[in-house]
């Protein structure tokens, strides 16, 4: 077995754990084999893509020698500001200069060729909302929850269909055109009405999809920022729910699509829908300058060449004090009840309109919620040439959390541990504290498949509508599997660091691949109650276990197909273990560990062990 150098998962080679706030002392430890010994060891330290020249270099000195008899080399260093660093170390054995870099497994080895370990310092003074730390978040598509209003008027190029639970519209028009524009009629009153059931489930916050006016079902493609879309109901509708909510002890954070307008809207008005002038109507429009046009009035920037989909420039003064002023868009619906935002696409938000976004929003709230729309690492994403600072302490509090979505699905249906342990400290190293406490842990969004559909149905493999029509009822064996290895990706989703966020109806056992079958109706009347009844289950133990707010993650050693770990703080801890193989296994309990009688359990176990049967979890 090759030597480990180093692992700045453990801490006897790194402290503190992870990113940290500038002015913080950071302690690093190199172990030697024993008999080996080295000249100048040095640990260099990187800004993010500032190769040529270390923006540090520590020198490394003898700290001791274990009972094993490694030595031990210790480097001390401060980082005086927030920003992205990366290090690795320089050694030198037998006369020749070495670099111990990092390995795809988090592990130092003396490599020719390899990766750095990553450093993310933070403002001292970035926090993020406690009030929504230890929740649980429900995500809502409100053209699909519950129908609770009368009938509302229907806008022109709209279909209000009256066969609640049929597949969503899928095919093109006549014209070859696919308009996602027929609605079933969930509406805001209906969240409402729903409320105790949320409750019910341990809801602590919603998360709504777009309710502004747009001409889809989505509404993605605003048409109006300052008006609740008719279908939907008015703005006393949300102020209610909004009310109503926080009386339940629930918080309502809003869909921000500020990336891109509709083009049917009041602010392009290609379609002459409004009284106009919009910015297809010429320089005279108040909203021209949003918008970018190569040649007037036909070629404009688009979100990814969709032309219904503008995209605003938000550098402009003029749409940046529209959306962030003092009498602009966010404050408007905070002013009504709105306890945060989501960001659609943030990576696609400049740095200067985020920076004027969270001073927004939290001057109108310091506790509201910013997170944004990140799909990869959100501490070192690159996107349009740009090194994004999302998590410094000027920008999101935090982030969709899509890699731990890859690292539960895959663990629960290929059962590699050790691979799904290192995953999720990966990012927890990478994140700070804070941000890690409020990450929107997810199993589905409206943009990806229905977890049930991930985990027991066939891969889609990049196959088109028609056969997402035809296999969007899975077999009883495919949703049997599915729903069960579903309970163990939510095991996993409640108990680690962050907020679980349920998308409406995984906890019914709704089923559907992508956009628009992951849309469907709720299936009122129709769930699966066990399942149901599974995610209160969840949710209650969350509202029983304070560790799960701000609770430390302790990996202990994984085995087989069993991951474990605890959820630890003030003399207390919470163990969490999930088999993901098919053959039982049996772990002994953690040194001075003892149930709590009060513990939530989904397997059987005892006082002096945990055997765990296939795919099951405690």
């Amino acid at each position: 077995m090759e030597h480990r150098y180093y692992n700045s998962f453990d801490p006897q080679c790194k402290t503190p754990f992870g990113a940290v706030p500038a002015g913080q002392e950071v302690t690093v430890r190199l172990f030697l084999p024993p008999g080996q010994s080295c000249w100048a060891p040095l640990l260099l330290l990187y800004e993010a893509d500032r190769y040529a020249q270390p923006a540090a270099v520590v020198g490394l000195e003898y700290d001791h020698t274990a009972p094993d008899g490694r030595r031990c080399l210790r480097a001390r260093f401060t980082p005086p500001f927030a920003g992205l660093y990366f290090y690795c170390f320089q050694l030198t054995l037998d006369g020749a200069r070495r670099r111990l870099l990092r390995a795809p497994d988090n592990e130092g080895r003396l490599l020719a060729e390899g990766g750095m370990w990553q450093l993310t310092v933070y403002d001292p003074a970035f926090a993020t909302p406690d009030r929504f730390k230890g929740g649980v978040l429900y995500q809502i598509f409100p053209d699909r929850f519950f129908r609770g209003g009368g009938p509302r008027p229907c806008p022109a190029g709209r279909v209000l269909r009256d066969d609640w639970g049929g597949l969503p519209k899928y095919q093109p028009d006549p014209d070859g055109e696919y308009r996602p524009n027929d609605c079933f009629g969930g509406d805001l009153e209906g969240i409402r009405r729903k409320l105790p059931y949320l409750r019910g489930l341990g809801v602590t916050a919603l998360y709504l999809n777009p309710i502004f006016e747009a001409h889809s079902n989505h509404r993605y493609n605003t048409a109006d920022y300052n008006r609740v879309d008719p279908q939907l109901g008015g703005e006393a509708d949300f102020a209610a729910l909004c009310a109503d909510a926080a009386r339940q002890g629930v918080a309502v954070v809003l869909d921000g699509v500020f990336s891109h307008t509709g083009s049917d809207s009041v602010y392009f008005n290609r379609e002459g829908r409004y009284p106009g002038p919009g910015a297809c109507q010429g320089p005279q429009s108040p909203y021209y300058r949003w918008y970018t046009f190569q040649h007037f009035p036909d070629k404009y920037s688009s979100w990814w060449g969709f032309k219904t989909l503008p995209e605003v420039d938000e550098t402009d003064p003029g749409y940046r004090d529209f959306i962030c002023g003092e009498h602009g868009v966010l404050r408007h619906w905070m002013a009504l009840g709105a306890a945060g935002w989501r960001l659609d696409v943030a990576d696609e938000l400049p740095d200067v309109f985020l920076d004027a976004l969270r001073r927004a929003v939290k001057a109108r709230d310091p506790e509201a919620l910013v997170l944004g729309e990140v799909w990869e690492d959100a501490s070192n994403k690159v996107a349009y040439g740009q090194r994004r600072r999302y998590l410094l302490g000027d920008q999101l509090d935090s982030a969709m959390n899509y890699p731990f979505r890859t690292a539960i699905l895959d663990f629960v249906t290929g059962g590699d541990a050790a691979l799904f342990q290192r995953r999720v400290l990966e990012v927890l190293e990478h994140y700070p504290k804070c941000a890690c406490d409020v990450l929107m842990n997810i199993l589905s969004t409206h943009d990806v498949e229905r977890a049930v559909t991930r985990l027991g149905g066939e891969p889609m493999e990049g196959r088109g509508r028609p056969w997402q029509a035809a296999h969007h009822t899975l077999a009883p064996h495919q949703y049997q599997r599915g729903a069960a290895l579903l309970r163990l990706a939510a095991l996993l989703q409640y108990t680690l660091p962050g907020i679980p966020c349920l998308y409406y109806g995984d906890e019914a056992g709704m089923t559907g691949y992508r956009d628009p079958f992951n849309r469907c109706c709720y299936p009122w009347g129709r769930e699966d109650t066990g399942l149901v009844e599974f995610f209160a289950g969840l949710g209650r133990l969350r509202q029983s276990q304070p560790l799960f707010a701000k609770g430390e993650f302790i990996p202990l050693e994984p085995a087989a197909g069993c991951c474990r770990y605890l959820r630890a703080g003030d003399g207390r801890a919470v163990l969490t273990a999930v088999n993901a193989d098919a053959d039982p296994c049996t772990l002994a309990l953690p040194a001075g560990f003892a149930p709590d009688g009060g513990c939530w359990t989904a397997g059987g176990w005892d006082a002096a062990a945990l055997r765990l049967q296939g795919s099951s979890g405690v």
